[in-house]
């Protein structure tokens, strides 16, 4: 029998954050992905170096890659420093690639990290997302229905 999976990811260090996916897309499922890293990207990642602001994921074959992430070269790195926008291999059962890989050719969806963290074992891993793009229409309800929730705590704040 498998194991059950936790809810929420065991986040004990996030480094980078995509805050804007969850504005600019509808999350459907959500997947933990470790990343193959070389020696230098674990250290800047550890000093808190990263940004997935512009980044995706796309499955090629039987592998999904992180595209367009920027992890500045170490420091200390001299020559055997890393190349910072290079394409980086998630690491993914094979289920959950198969899982990916039908969503993206068959519902058009997008392949988005959400954030890159330490778990609690230390090991870096991506929050990867399945996502639908929004349209401008619903960006605008998104942003009411955040304007309306920051209304009502003022007024219950007000209230109490």
């Amino acid at each position: 029998m498998a194991r059950p999976r936790p809810e929420a990811f065991d986040k004990k260090k996030i480094v980078a954050e995509n805050r804007r996916a969850r504005f600019e897309y509808f999350l459907e499922d959500v997947f933990e992905a470790g990343i193959a890293l070389q020696g230098t990207e674990v250290k800047s990642l550890r000093f808190g170096e990263g940004n997935i602001a512009e980044s995706y994921a796309e499955v090629k074959g039987e592998q999904v890659w992180l595209v367009n992430s920027n992890i500045p070269e170490f420091s200390h790195g001299n020559r055997y420093n890393h190349e910072p926008k290079r394409p980086r291999k998630l690491l993914l059962h094979e289920r959950e690639i198969a899982r990916m890989h039908g969503a993206v050719e068959r519902k058009g969806m997008t392949l988005v990290p959400l954030s890159i963290y330490f778990n609690s074992r230390g090991r870096a891993k991506v929050e990867l997302a399945l996502a639908k793009g929004k349209k401008t229409h619903d960006k605008r309800e998104t942003i009411k229905e955040r304007d309306w929730k920051r209304d009502q705590q003022r007024i219950l704040k007000e209230h109490r």
